[in-house]
């Protein structure tokens, strides 16, 4: 029973390590999705023109620690045994690999709320030390460096050829571990200074903005012109541009020590792998989890290559600003700290701690003990910024060589060629041309240091990439259909939206309310969908004229959606805007209304009258059984009902006896058509309001991804606007054109 007992586990143990592969190939399909993540952030960041390569898609949050946490199993593997030279590389390999991914990280940093941020960088911080602590264990027992089999390997290497790298590897993995902690200590330091930065932006932010807003003031009867909006949103793209959290946070020296970092890591574990060939060919996996290490160490080494690109870019991201011989004096200043590195920890020290105690002694001792740590984290993070500064100036200095013997090059170039003086005369020529087109966008460049500024073509850069994007909005031509049906049915004075319904008390035609439960405001969407099912409904009209009709509002129900959900955004909009939605996405996906099928009712109903009195009784019949007590769809239901009823009332009260002609059929079709493209060219008119909404938005971390929606609208908008322009609006206050109610009161006394 002694030796049969051994026998027995050795036997278990085998069988419950033959899942062991497939983790390790988890591992590698993990390492997979980031390294594809990093790249789909190259090329953005090369597509954009933003070779700092910003954070879209790798980033921190739950969903990509997770995934990280998987990648990093084999340092934190404290149990199993890695005998073989692929085993030990695969786990030194895990850890370069976290170098790379934290280095790439660092600019997403700012991309978050206080909130957000602050507990993301809290679960870095514990999954770093977690790997940290386990790494010095395994170093400790041997797991990393053979120690474990040192005795045995040596009496047998002579024989087998087996190569002992135990202080190679002991040394690469203290690197590692001194690499990840020093990372760690720049992410932490980074977010100190995140929290301020975004504060001095957003003060400087405001200054441009209330400067901008100066040239769109818009007054009674006019309405705001392309050029205007051109000129708002490229100063509002300048500020969301050279503001942008993420290009700051490039800009840190930390982010360039980072990347320095990121780059011996990168040497060290390259090296490895040269001195690990042989034992890849070999297939030297010793471990449980088998050939899958092999997978492993390739998918991970191909991260720690492509991962380097973008740290080592935002080392040279001060090319974006002028170089100049006191800019280069004021990098060398290293002692020199700015002010936003230690600020949030001044703020802390300053504040009074609000500690439910009710002695005084214990009260006299917290807050003792927290200027103490606080005084000791602030000259920490003074003595690490130097470091770092003293990092930094690595690839700056490496920088301002190539850019000076660039330099050197072009006028030697330049003075042994025939045409020195007219090179000379055109290149001043363009010079003198850039810097008159660009002259009125430097007010509006936003900078962390008042002495660092935008380099000539980082703000060319910027002022190409916003018209590039309006007139990708021009030429995407998704409005098409739409600008037809208003140059071809609109009525030219908007009497439509007045007419659809006949709400005027003391009128003889006045179309009463259904006894609603819930009342509700006027919205611009509903009358819409109203109007297109009825009119899509008629029997005679031919097919093309119907799909031209609703392709038509399908794109134009975009923009008013826009409209309403950025100036009619009250709960007293909310609900009946939602319930236009849904009914509108009933009407244009199944061709129903209310589940009343609209083939069923033009079918079973022979004339035009009955039509539209089938509509009529349908919809009170769904206003009266409704019961709006129990849910938000029935309520939304009544209200599409109620408008449906007012609408068919008044057409029925308009056309009387003429109804049930084949002529009035047309008539009523494009009558129909005409009070749909009224409605939605009144709500358009408030598109410039929009499209200056969406420039102006308060949160600085997606102000940038707004500024670009303004700008894209811009461009798809601009002959609408330029439409509704020649056509001119009521003489009303701006501020009434976004509510339909004020429209129809205006039009009403007009």
């Amino acid at each position: 029973m002694n030796y049969t007992w051994p026998i027995y586990r050795s036997e278990r143990q085998e069988k419950y390590s033959e899942p062991m592969i497939w983790i390790g190939l988890y591992i590698a399909c993990a390492s997979l999705v980031c390294i594809l993540a990093m790249v789909a952030d190259l090329l953005h960041g090369i597509r954009r023109g933003k070779l700092w390569f910003p954070c879209k898609y790798f980033r921190i949050n739950s969903a990509f620690l997770a995934v990280i946490s998987v990648a990093m199993k084999l340092p934190v593997d404290l149990s199993g045994s890695m005998p073989g030279d692929v085993d030990q590389v695969a786990k030194l390999g895990s850890m370069a690999f976290m170098c790379t991914m934290m280095a790439n990280l660092l600019p997403c940093l700012s991309t978050m709320d206080n909130n957000a941020l602050w507990s993301n960088i809290t679960a870095l911080c514990l999954l770093v030390i977690t790997m940290v602590v386990n790494v010095c264990i395994q170093i400790q027992t041997g797991v990393v460096s053979y120690k474990q089999m040192a005795p045995v390997m040596n009496v047998l290497g002579p024989l087998d050829e087996v190569k002992i790298n135990k202080d190679r590897n002991i040394i690469l993995a203290s690197i590692y571990v001194a690499s990840l902690l020093w990372l760690l200590m720049v992410h932490v330091c980074s977010c100190l200074a995140i929290l301020k930065s975004k504060k001095i932006i957003e003060s400087k932010y405001q200054q441009g903005h209330d400067g901008a807003l100066k040239d769109i003031k818009q007054s009674s009867g006019e309405l705001i012109t392309v050029e205007q909006l051109q000129k708002y949103v490229k100063n509002h793209w300048i500020m969301a541009g050279s503001g942008s959290p993420q290009f700051i946070t490039a800009c840190f020296r930390t982010t360039s020590a980072s990347g320095v970092i990121c780059v011996f890591v990168t040497i060290l574990h390259t090296f490895t792998m040269f001195w690990s060939i042989e034992a890849i060919l070999k297939k030297d996996c010793g471990s449980d989890y088998g050939l899958s290490m092999i997978a492993i160490v390739i998918a991970q080494f191909i991260g720690v290559v492509i991962g380097t690109i973008a740290p080592i870019s935002r080392c040279f991201a001060a090319l974006s600003f002028k170089v100049s011989l006191k800019i280069i004096s004021n990098h060398f200043k290293v002692f020199k700290l700015e002010s936003y590195w230690t600020s949030k920890l001044y703020d802390w020290k300053r504040a009074s701690l609000k500690l439910p105690l009710r002695s005084h002694s214990l009260n006299v001792v917290m807050e003792t003990s927290k200027k103490l740590i606080l005084s000791f984290c602030i000259e920490f993070q003074e003595g690490f910024v130097v470091v770092c500064k003293i990092l930094a100036l690595i690839p700056y200095v490496f920088m301002i060589c190539v850019l000076y013997s660039v330099r050197c090059l072009k006028w030697l170039l330049h003075k042994y060629r025939f045409n020195t003086s007219l090179d000379r005369f055109s290149s001043l020529e363009e010079k003198t041309d850039f810097f008159e087109r660009n002259e009125d966008l430097r007010p509006y460049v936003l900078q962390l240091e008042d002495e660092m500024e935008l380099a000539e073509r980082t703000l060319e850069g910027l002022s190409k990439s916003v018209n590039q994007l309006i007139q990708n909005g021009e030429n995407s031509q998704a409005n098409i259909n739409l600008m037809n049906l208003i140059e071809q049915n609109s009525t030219g004075g908007f009497h439509g939206v007045a007419k659809f319904d006949n709400i005027d008390e003391y009128h003889i035609h006045h179309v009463p309310f259904l006894q609603l439960k819930v009342e509700y405001q006027d919205c611009w969407s509903l009358p819409v969908v109203t109007l297109t099912t009825i009119a899509i409904s008629l029997p005679t009209i031919e097919k093309k004229e119907v799909d031209n009709l609703l392709e038509s509002v399908r794109e134009g129900l975009l923009y008013v959606t826009l409209v309403e959900e950025n100036l009619n955004a009250t709960d007293d909009y909310v609900s009946i805007q939602e319930a236009a939605k849904t009914l509108w996405k009933e009407v244009d996906i199944d061709h129903e209304w209310l589940g009343h099928k609209l083939q069923d009712i033009s079918s079973q109903v022979k004339t035009t009258k009955q039509i539209v009195e089938c509509f009529r009784d349908t919809a009170k019949n769904i206003v009266y059984s409704e019961d709006t007590s129990k849910n938000d769809d029935s309520i939304g239901r009544s209200m599409c009902g109620n408008s449906m009823y007012r609408i068919t009332k008044t057409i029925l009260i308009t056309y009387r006896a003429n109804i049930d002609d084949e002529v009035s059929q047309r008539e009523l079709f494009d009558n129909l058509s005409s009070m749909i493209t009224d409605i939605m060219a009144a709500c358009l008119i408030n598109l410039p309001q929009v499209i200056a909404m969406k420039c102006h938005t308060s949160a600085i971390e997606i102000r940038e991804a707004s500024v670009k929606d303004a700008a894209r609208l811009l461009g798809e908008t601009t002959q609408i606007i330029k439409t509704l322009q020649r056509r001119g609006i009521p003489d009303m206050n701006p501020s009434d054109l976004p509510f339909m109610h004020k429209w129809r009161a205006h039009l009403g006394n007009a």
